[in-house]
Parts: structure tokens; C-alpha cells; sequence
């Protein structure tokens, strides 16, 4: 038996140090145990630069990682198939199913590295080796980040291979889960020379998605360096390295060179490590030794003992039950003089929450016999091997009994403890306190006279008297690294001097030092948790007080998923302070952590204690009066809206950043997410209420909606019931532009309502560049007005159906539609809705009718255009009338011809007076596999502009800026110069010449770098007339250095391809320039405004304004008047001024001739008639194409320039 080793003089003899001196030197000489060992031998470290990490560790103690922002940091593919590794970004390659994002910055820019989908018919592996890396310590881990959907991967494995041994560090059981990014954590064990780590991904042809690794992290592999000399704790090692007294003899490699496990040394205790049999120790039941090597591919047996931290070597497995639990009893042993025992081992738990594993000290004094539990590890602890010590004060012999229930649980190693050479039997059952004398079954909770099953504990619902089922809801965890959570009595710790309720008797949880060789965080979890409700909080006090490296979080354990809900880094100025953390509605089950990390040996450090852990509003079941609040301008609080917080994509109530100002007052308070502050990873957050009882009427929810940015997603509303599917009230995709838009939504509910509702918010994004906000939410009685706006997305608008056909609500997704459009209107994907009638004869005879009818629409004060887009089938489908039905009906449109592949806009001025419905009308002509289909119908204030013309005063008109595919997703956007953005963009429109006047635009800075374009473009147009049409347009651009230059291009799309008819790039100029294209086709088209880039990102607008189409003109200039043919002299002149400075008083002179008046310019023409076509991408003789440009200043904004000639 051995007692604690005393401290020893770490003072060195000048000879000695000078051997230190040559070992340190030694290390430069040979560049094999310099390199790539997790050191910094260099003072650039640049020993350590492409071992798998970049070589600048940001911080002591923080870990070697590479993020693949910049390069691969050495790692290699060395796959033998056309399956393999590459370093990727979101959206540069994989298609369906890839990361949308990267995990370092959370964005659509960041790199990481991918495999894409298997093509191939064979199953295929994809493999991925790190550089030749050099030793690892015994506290070595290896963290990454990996993404990859349920059915992507038929296996994910890592593995490490040393002298000739492969070790499989960790492997996926089954199939991988979650969309979102997943951590990884593998403990190497001590690694002895050469070893390098190789993950591969194996795919069948069952599993075609892309699998996706980013930030791998080396954490403490490296062994300790030679130095002069050692702390009075440390001992020094035979290489001059320093390790802790507590690690000698403890059956780890610490110092590098195995001298702090030398046998002489270590020659005073017993160590048993399974590699020839129990030794002394007897096996009463449930265990086997077994080796690595011999454990199946499914199970969650360890691979690896820690004796050799080899596939080969031994170690003891336990095999218990639910009714059998293994018992494992050691010799007798006899304490020293000191009366003091150090007990150390080494165990894994891994693959249940369930394993408990139990260590009893049964004493074996005769005149008092007794067995207490001295140790209890429980919980999912990983793939690791965990060290822990017990210290053991007896005076009498005693035994330690093993007793394993449940799980894999496999202690190997027992060191530093000394038998007696009598062995004695062991008791023949266990302790009295194992047995449960409870009626209840296994799992199940007594509450004295009924048994309360497992998932009604913890779940916020007090049931049994007391509501004792509520208490006790949170657990230690093992003391797996240096630190581990303990209730302490505040006398037995320095600081604080009380606890969070000022008593100096009290307890609460600190953190202190623990025995596990792991350098991680002091964890404690709470047992299962949930459900609970939207506005569950935790509140807690916390006491922080030491190195700015310590802190304090609690996160979320959730579907395998960490999320980190809150964190505190620094001191709390040698107080308890209080926190409540948010943590919103969630389904069971869940769990809580709370981490801590300090270092204990850094004077000054005072501790880390938590204390009065409280669950606030957690009960589903209860519905305060603040629940109740629906209608919310959000001025005062968030009233009965609460965001969920399952991802770091969180709405928030805020009045700055975001649109710039609210609805309610442009100074208040609104409901806003952010997908960049901070970088959210979630794919979406939802904004919802709690749950609600139903009125006997229906009710209009009204409310203002904000969706801004280049890359915004979609903004929906849900009503939801339970046993009921949910249904989608209202939705909106893309952006809307800088501005507030109001909406309604009909909540209906049953005559005699009984289940509880629920709204939700939901945004779900499709990039990281826009904002999404709510505001001013109303909820009235009665049914809303038909909506102003309808995309058939997530209804059917309350559109009936009626006559002898019938108009359907579908879409495409399933690709099973029989009659209709493959692709919807508003989202241009199979994914969208629309109305169809099928018009062959089976369904609609010839001659009889199919009637849609609106809900009723509010009269209007002021002319309104009311707008839809129709397609027609290839064949002829019929004929389509739409009517306006006030007091009368009224026709207002009708179409019947052979239709296109394409979505035609249909747009008829409107002013009823009196309450009016829309009706759509379909009758049949008889003709087979035909339809008629309408989406996104549309009422807005104003006339309706000319096909292809805008002023963008009220909106974008016709004009769509739906991203286009393999462009990079991006759009244009609509704002104003008054209107706040984050987006740069001109200060005034062109058609008011003011900050109040609005226009389109986008922002180039979102492309990055290989970024694509953004489009705009028109609705189909007819074929020009002989002669051609015309097309005239104002823009803006401005970059502000001379070497970077954004793009605009005019595009002409046909069913013959596409033609670029016009492009310029321009620099910073603050001024509206105009353009003309004389466009000619003879089949239907479309025009298109590419805005791209023609260098480097840089934030820098282009905009557009007053467009304006005109069919069958001609693009000439007006006939100069006569003061504007004088000759075109002060060009040159100025030109002159900006070569020539040195000619400063002729310069002076125009100048001063300028400033007088005189000489208007004459607006100069260029006939650029396209000879050749080697910028069109088809070759078509018939396609005629004329164009000339002028470019100028608005008249009064001073004289006309002319732009470059655009090239070809």
C-alpha cells in the first residue's frame, strides 16, 4: 500500500542544468521530434505549420485546429475511387442534400471539407489522412464538427495507425442523425512515436448524400517540455519534463519517457490490468475479460484497453442486467502506518444513459462491520477510458466491492493499492441497501400509495404530494477531467463566504479539483427533463471569481445535440449574482448541463459556485394571463410571444439594428431576426404562443411583416392542434423589399372547440444576407377580407370551387402530378403550389364550366391593379374569363389560346366601391391532357404599369427577382434613400430626384469571393414588331476603388437561348446615368439586369430606376435644339486639366468660362451595331439585334457625359 507521495526540492545542480540545457538543444538538432509533435519548439512555430493545423495556437491552453478557411492544413485524400475528399463551401458543388453553411463562421462562405454523392453503382470509400504527427500525451483528444443527413452514410469512422496497428478511435453504430452540424470528441490515449489519423466515409447505393468535416481540433496532445527546474508539487522527470505528484504511478506515460511509472518506484502497490487474469480479485458474477479485437462492429464495447491502449489487450467487461447486476469483489487489503489508501482506476462508460457504475468500501473491523458507497459514475461518458482515485483512511482491512447495473462498463486497471496474501471469500448477496423494497416496477417513481412512470419525472408537473417527483431533477457528473461539480457546506470552502440566500451555513455547487486525466470541464447534468412550455425559464446565482479563462455556461443536451444556451466569462466582482436563461418550449426528452472550468492553481483564483437553481413557467399545462396576449406592438415586452430557442437563429425584440425603425411609432420596439448578429447556424427560428383556448367564432389576426436582404428565405404563420395536421395560414418567400407590408390571416375554429391551439412564426432562410422582422400584431373577431396577396403556397386562400369541374390546390414535390405546371410560379420549383383545372373532356366536357370564387375583398378608395399569372397547357386548354362580381359581374379579362411552358402575368385595373369577389372561369374545349392554372394573385394600389415598364415607386412591378438557379441564389432588392439598410445604396431615386422615391438594387459585397450575379427580369414578353422595340433605364453604380468595378449587363432570354445585348462597369460617380438597348426578337422573351462583379468583392451598389419598355419605337435621341450643336470643346479641355496640372491658369480659364454658362453640350450618339455575335451563347441567324446606348445626367444635374463603349 502506498501513501501520498511527499513534496520534493525540484532545484537543480549547475551540471544537471546544463543537461537540460543540451536536451533542449537536442530537440532542434533532430527534426523528427520536432515536428508536428503539438510543441512550438520555434518562436514561429513554424515546426508545426501543415501537420493537420495551422500552426499558431490563438492561446494558451487552446487547442491546435484547422478550420480549412485557407487551405487543407496538410490533410490529404488518398481515396482510390472517384469517391472522395475536397475542400468545399456551401452551394460550390454538392447538390441536394449539402451543409448549408459552414460550422467556423455559420455562413455560405465559410470552407470545409466534403464528399459529394456516390454515382456509382459499387459501395465506395472516401478517405481523408492527416499529416505523420509525432507522440501524443495520454490527455490527447481529438474534437471535430461533421454534418451529414440520416440516411447519408452507410459508415463514418475514425482511426489511428502506429508502428503496425490500426486503432479505431470511433466508428458511427448505425445511422448518423440531424440536419444540423454534430460535435465529435475521441480521446487518442498516449501515443509512442510515429501515428497518423485517417476518416473515411462509406457509401452504397442506397446512400447518395454529402457527408461534410470542418474545425479539427487537437487538444492537449502535447507531452511536457524539458525544464530547469519544478514546482515543490511537480516531479521532475528523467527527460527534465515536470508532471504532477498525483500522476506518478498511476499507469500513465505523463512524462514522455515513462520514468513516473518506473517499476522501482511504483514497486510499493498492486496493480492488476487484466493481461493475466483477476489476480487476486474474484469474480461473483456478470464479468468477463475480453479484448478489444473481439468486440462486434454494432455494440459499444470498447475497441481498445488502456494498458496498451491496443485492440489486443485485456481488460474486464461487465455483462449485468436489469434483475442481475455484476459484482466484482477485490482481496482483503491492510492499510499502512499512515492509514492511508490510494485507489485508482480506469473505466468506460458508453452507449446508455442508463449504466451505473458502484464502488462499496466494506470494512472488515470485527467489532463493527459495515459496507458504505464511497463512488457512483453514471451517464454517457463517450469512447474514452476515465481515470478516478479514491482515497481510502481505514485502520482496519478492508475490501472495495465492484457493482455494476446495467450498460457497459469495463474498469481495466487498479493501481497503488497493496493485499494482504489471504484471500477471503465474498459475501455470498449483496449489501442490504442494493435490494428495492419498492412495489413499483424498475424505472418507475414510488409516490407512496401509486407508481408514477419514467416520463412523467421531471417534467414540470408536480404529482406527487409535495411534488417530491419535481425535486432532486439534476445529478453530478463523474469526475472524468481535472475538474468536477460538488456539494460543499460554504465552511468547508474560502470563497464565497456564503451562499446566493446570504447564509453562512449554506451549500451550494463548486468547482474543484477532480482525479480524471482529461483536462477538460466540470460537468453536471440533470436527469431527463420535459416537455416544457414557450416561456420556461432558469434562474440561478453564480459565483465567479478568477483568471479571465475560467467561465461558467449551461447548455441544452437535446437529440445528441449540444446547445449552448448561456455563458459568462470573468469575474462577478466577488459576489453571487443572478441570471435567468431562457429556454423556451421543448419536446422530452431533454437535459441540461452545467459546465464549469477554472484553473485551481493560478493564485488569486477564488472558485466557480452555482447555488438556487429555480424552473420558472416550465408547466405546458398552465396559461398565464401574459399568454393570453396576442395582439402585441411589443413596445412594453413581447406580451404572449416567446421565441424558441432550439438553434442560435433567435428572434428577439428589438428596436435596433434591424429595419432601422418599427411600424408602430419608427422609434419602438419590434420582433427581429438576425441571421448574422451573432452568426446563426440554424436553418430557421419560430416565434410562437402558448397554448390557447379556441373562441366559439373565428378571428382575423392582422400584422406587419419586414423581409429585406439579397438572401432572405421564407416568413410563414402555422396554426397548430394537437392530433390535428398543422395548418399554414399565410407565407411569404423572398425579399419584399426595405419597407413595413401588412397582412391577414382567417383564424377558423370549430363550433364547439375543445383542443388548444397554437401559433408560430417560423422563418426559414435560405442565406446569411437579409432580416426578417414582425410588429403591431392584432387579433379581432369575425374573418378577415380576402388577402391583398396570395401565392397558394400554404392554401388555398379561401378560393372555392364550383360548376362541373373542379380547381385543385397542388404542387409537384412527389413529381406525380398528372395534369399541371412542373414548377409553380412564386418559388419557380416543384416545390410550389398553385390552382389547376383539368380541362379534358373526362373531367370538363366541352363547353361547361369550372368556377373559382374569392372570399370577399374590401371596397377600394382609389384605383387598384389586380394582378395574376396563368399558364395555359401546350394544347389548347380552353378558354379563361376573369370578372370582377360586385353588384354585378363584370368581366375584366379573358385569354384563350395554346399555351407554353412558361407563366404569363395577367393585370386589369380595378376600382369597386362596394365589397367585391374575383372569379375565375375555365371552360373546356374538349381537348385531351389539357389544363388552366393561376398563382399569386395580387391587389395593389395604383394603376397597372405597361408590360416590362417600372417606376418602382410602389414595388417591383412585374419585374422577378427570384434567385435563379446555379447563380448562388442571391436577388435584387427594392428600398428607398430615407429608409435605413445596412446595405449601401444611392441616396436619391431617379424618378422623384429625392430620399422619399424608391428603386431597385443590389448589393455586389454578397457575392464574395467567386460569387455569381443576381438577375432581374421581366414577364414574358411578345415578339417585337418589325423594327424592333426599345428599352430605356436609369442606373446607378458605385464602387470605391478604381480597381474594383462592378458589372451590369442587359440579357435578352428566349426559347433560343440567351443573348447578352448590353454591359457596362462603372466606378463611384453618385449620379444616375441612362441607357438604352434596341432589342429585337421574333419569339417570346424575357429581359434580363444581371448585376455581377468583374473583381474582387467590395460593398458597392447597383441600381436601377424607370424602366420603361416600348413596343415597336425606336431607340433615336430627340433632335438637338439648336443652342446644344455647338461643338463639343470643354471635353477636351478638361481632359487637358487632369493630365496637365501644371497648366493651371488655362485651366482656371475654362473652368472660369464654364461657371459663366456658356456652351451646353450636345448629346452625342453611338451606333454600336453588334457585327459579330461571340458573346451569345446559341447561334441563331434569325435573331435580329440593333443597338445603340446614350448615357447622360438627368437635365439640371449639369452637363451629359458619354460611357465607354461597352465590349464585346
Amino acid at each position: 500500500m502506498e501513501g501520498n507521495p511527499e513534496p520534493s526540492s525540484s532545484a537543480l545542480s549547475p551540471s544537471a542544468q546544463s543537461h537540460v540545457q543540451s536536451v533542449l538543444v537536442s530537440q532542434y538538432v533532430n527534426p523528427r521530434k520536432t515536428t508536428c509533435n503539438f510543441v512550438c519548439d520555434f518562436w514561429d512555430c513554424f515546426d508545426e505549420s501543415h501537420c493537420g493545423y495551422h500552426k499558431e495556437s490563438p492561446a494558451l491552453g487552446a487547442p491546435f485546429a484547422c478550420d480549412f478557411e485557407e487551405d487543407s492544413c496538410g490533410w490529404q485524400d488518398i481515396s482510390t475511387s472517384g469517391y472522395r475528399w475536397l475542400r468545399d463551401r456551401a452551394g460550390s458543388a454538392f447538390r441536394n442534400p449539402e451543409p448549408h453553411t459552414d460550422h467556423t463562421f455559420g455562413t455560405d462562405l465559410g470552407w470545409y471539407m466534403a464528399v459529394g454523392t456516390h454515382q456509382g453503382k459499387e459501395p465506395a470509400t472516401a478517405t481523408l489522412r492527416s499529416p505523420v504527427l509525432h507522440e501524443a500525451a495520454p490527455t490527447c483528444e481529438i474534437r471535430l464538427w461533421y454534418h451529414g443527413n440520416i440516411q447519408d452514410v452507410a459508415d463514418l469512422r475514425m482511426e489511428l495507425t502506429h508502428n503496425s496497428e490500426t486503432l479505431i478511435l470511433w466508428q458511427s453504430i448505425g445511422q448518423l442523425g440531424g440536419s444540423n452540424w454534430q460535435e465529435l470528441v475521441v480521446a487518442t490515449g498516449r501515443i509512442q512515436g510515429d501515428f497518423w489519423v485517417t476518416i473515411s466515409a462509406t457509401r452504397n447505393a442506397t446512400h447518395r448524400g454529402a457527408m461534410a468535416l470542418d474545425d479539427v481540433e487537437f487538444w492537449n496532445c502535447g507531452l511536457p517540455s524539458p525544464q530547469n527546474s519544478c514546482t515543490r508539487y511537480q516531479h521532475h522527470c528523467d527527460n527534465y519534463a515536470c508532471v504532477e505528484l498525483t500522476e506518478l504511478c498511476d499507469g500513465e506515460d505523463n512524462c514522455g519517457d515513462a520514468s513516473d511509472e518506473d517499476k522501482d518506484s511504483c514497486s510499493e502497490g498492486d496493480m492488476t490490468d487484466f493481461e493475466n487474469g483477476l489476480n487476486h480479485w474474484t469474480n461473483t458474477t456478470g464479468w468477463v475479460i475480453t479484448r478489444g479485437s473481439e468486440a462486434s462492429v454494432a455494440s459499444a464495447e470498447p475497441v481498445r484497453d488502456h494498458s496498451k491502449n491496443s485492440a489486443s489487450g485485456s481488460f474486464l467487461l461487465s455483462k449485468a442486467e436489469q434483475e442481475n447486476p455484476a459484482i466484482l469483489v477485490s482481496p482483503e487489503f491492510y492499510p499502512s502506518s499512515t492509514n492511508n489508501c490510494l485507489f485508482t482506476f480506469y473505466y468506460y462508460l458508453h452507449g446508455s444513459e442508463d449504466g451505473n457504475l458502484q464502488l462499496f468500501l466494506q470494512s472488515l473491523d470485527p467489532d463493527s462491520p459495515q459496507t458504505e458507497l464511497i463512488r457512483t459514475r453514471h451517464g454517457e461518458l463517450g469512447t474514452a477510458w476515465v481515470r478516478d482515485r479514491v482515497d481510502i483512511y481505514k485502520k482496519h482491512p478492508f475490501r472495495v466491492n465492484w457493482v455494476m447495473v446495467l450498460g457497459n462498463v469495463a474498469p481495466p486497471s487498479f493501481s497503488s493499492l497493496k493485499s494482504s496474501s489471504s484471500l477471503q471469500s465474498p459475501s455470498p448477496c449483496p449489501p442490504p441497501y442494493l435490494i428495492n423494497y419498492s412495489f413499483c416496477e424498475p424505472g418507475h417513481f414510488s409516490c407512496g400509495d401509486f407508481c408514477l412512470p419514467p416520463e412523467q419525472l421531471c417534467d414540470f408537473v408536480p404529482q406527487c404530494e409535495g411534488g417530491v417527483d419535481e425535486q432532486n431533477c439534476g445529478k453530478e457528473m463523474p469526475a472524468w477531467a481535472h475538474l468536477q461539480w460538488k456539494r460543499l457546506n460554504v465552511q468547508e470552502n474560502s470563497d464565497p463566504k456564503t451562499d446566493a440566500t446570504g447564509n453562512e451555513t449554506g451549500h451550494f455547487l463548486s468547482v474543484k479539483r477532480a482525479w480524471g486525466q482529461l483536462t477538460g470541464m466540470a460537468r453536471a447534468r440533470t436527469p431527463v427533463l420535459g416537455p416544457s412550455g414557450p416561456s420556461c425559464t432558469l434562474k440561478m446565482a453564480y459565483y465567479l471569481q478568477g483568471q479571465p479563462e475560467g467561465f461558467l455556461a449551461l447548455r441544452v443536451v437535446e437529440d445528441g445535440v449540444h446547445e449552448l444556451a448561456w455563458k459568462i466569462q470573468g469575474n462577478s466582482n466577488d459576489t453571487w449574482r443572478w441570471v435567468t436563461v431562457p429556454l423556451g418550449e421543448r419536446e422530452r426528452p431533454f437535459q441540461l448541463e452545467l459546465l464549469g472550468k477554472m484553473d485551481l492553481k493560478v493564485p488569486g483564483t477564488k472558485g466557480v459556485g452555482v447555488d438556487e437553481i429555480t424552473f420558472v413557467n416550465c408547466d405546458p399545462t398552465v396559461t398565464t394571463e401574459k399568454d393570453t396576449e396576442l395582439s402585441c406592438n411589443f413596445e412594453r415586452d413581447s406580451c404572449g410571444w416567446y421565441p424558441e430557442h432550439k438553434t442560435d437563429a433567435l428572434w428577439q425584440r428589438a428596436s435596433r439594428p434591424g429595419p432601422g425603425y418599427d411600424h408602430t411609432t419608427s422609434q419602438g420596439h419590434f420582433m427581429y431576426l438576425d441571421p448574422t448578429m451573432p452568426p446563426a447556424r440554424g436553418r430557421g427560428a419560430r416565434l410562437l404562443t402558448a397554448l390557447q383556448v379556441p373562441p366559439t367564432h373565428n378571428e382575423c389576426l392582422s400584422f406587419w411583416y419586414h423581409l429585406y436582404g439579397p438572401q432572405i428565405g421564407t416568413l410563414s404563420l402555422t396554426l397548430k392542434r394537437a392530433g390535428e395536421p398543422d395548418r399554414h395560414l399565410w407565407a411569404r418567400t423572398g425579399t419584399h423589399g426595405n419597407k413595413w407590408h401588412q397582412a391577414w390571416a382567417t383564424l377558423a375554429h370549430p363550433p364547439d372547440p375543445i383542443t388548444k391551439y397554437q401559433l408560430v412564426f417560423e422563418a426559414h432562410r435560405n442565406g446569411y444576407h437579409g432580416n426578417i422582422a414582425v410588429d403591431d400584431i392584432t387579433v379581432r373577431p369575425g374573418s378577415c377580407w380576402a388577402p391583398r396577396h396570395c401565392s397558394f403556397e400554404n392554401s388555398a386562400c379561401g378560393f372555392l370551387s364550383s360548376g362541373q369541374g373542379t380547381w385543385q390546390w397542388q404542387g409537384n414535390a412527389t413529381d406525380s402530378v398528372i395534369r399541371g405546371p412542373r414548377a409553380d410560379h412564386t418559388t419557380e420549383t416543384s416545390e410550389g403550389h398553385y390552382m389547376m383545372v383539368d380541362t379534358s373532356p373526362s373531367a370538363l366536357p366541352q363547353g361547361q364550366r369550372a368556377v373559382l370564387t374569392s372570399e370577399e375583398y374590401s371596397p377600394l378608395a382609389q384605383p387598384g391593379c389586380f394582378t395574376f399569372w396563368y399558364h395555359l397547357s401546350l394544347r389548347n386548354p380552353g378558354t379563361l374569363h376573369v370578372y370582377v362580381e360586385e353588384d354585378k359581374r363584370r368581366r375584366i379579362f379573358s385569354v384563350s389560346a395554346h399555351g407554353g411552358f412558361t407563366w404569363r402575368l395577367g393585370s386589369v385595373d380595378v376600382q369597386p366601391e362596394k365589397a367585391w369577389k374575383v372569379i375565375f372561369e375555365a371552360i373546356g374545349a374538349g381537348v385531351e391532357h389539357t389544363y388552366i392554372a393561376v398563382d399569386d394573385l395580387h391587389l395593389k394600389d395604383g394603376p397597372c404599369p405597361q408590360p416590362g415598364s417600372c417606376d418602382f415607386e410602389s414595388d417591383m412591378c412585374s419585374w422577378s427577382h427570384t434567385p435563379w438557379p446555379g447563380l448562388g441564389g442571391y436577388s435584387w432588392d427594392w428600398s428607398s434613400g430615407a429608409t435605413p439598410s445596412r446595405y449601401p445604396q444611392p441616396p436619391v431615386d431617379h424618378t422623384l430626384g429625392t430620399n422619399t422615391g424608391h428603386f431597385a438594387f443590389f448589393d455586389t459585397s454578397v457575392l464574395g469571393p467567386g460569387g455569381r450575379a443576381a438577375w432581374l427580369r421581366s414577364e414574358p414578353l411578345p415578339p417585337t414588331p418589325v423594327g424592333g422595340s426599345c428599352l430605356q433605364f436609369w442606373y446607378h453604380m458605385g464602387f470605391p476603388e478604381h480597381f474594383y468595378k462592378g458589372e451590369l449587363k442587359v440579357l435578352l432570354l428566349s426559347s433560343q437561348g440567351l443573348l447578352t445585348l448590353w454591359g457596362t462597369g462603372a466606378y463611384l460617380r453618385h449620379q444616375w446615368l441612362e441607357g438604352y438597348v434596341h432589342v429585337t426578337s421574333p419569339v417570346e422573351f424575357q429581359i434580363v439586369f444581371e448585376a455581377t462583379l468583374g473583381s474582387q468583392p467590395v460593398l458597392g451598389p447597383i441600381a436601377l430606376d424607370d424602366i420603361v419598355y416600348q413596343t415597336g419605337q425606336s431607340c433615336e435621341p430627340l433632335v438637338p435644339n439648336q443652342e446644344s450643336s455647338k461643338p463639343l470643346t470643354i471635353p477636351v479641355v478638361m481632359i487637358t486639366f487632369l493630365v496637365a496640372l501644371i497648366l493651371g491658369l488655362l485651366a482656371f480659364g475654362v473652368w472660369h468660362r464654364l461657371k459663366k454658362g456658356g456652351y451646353p453640350f450636345k448629346r452625342e450618339k453611338e451606333n454600336n451595331t453588334a457585327s459579330g455575335f461571340d458573346n451569345v451563347v446559341f447561334n441563331s441567324v434569325s435573331l435580329l439585334l440593333g443597338k445603340c446606348i446614350y448615357e447622360g445626367r438627368k437635365r439640371g444635374w449639369g452637363p451629359r457625359t458619354v460611357a465607354p463603349s461597352p465590349s464585346f
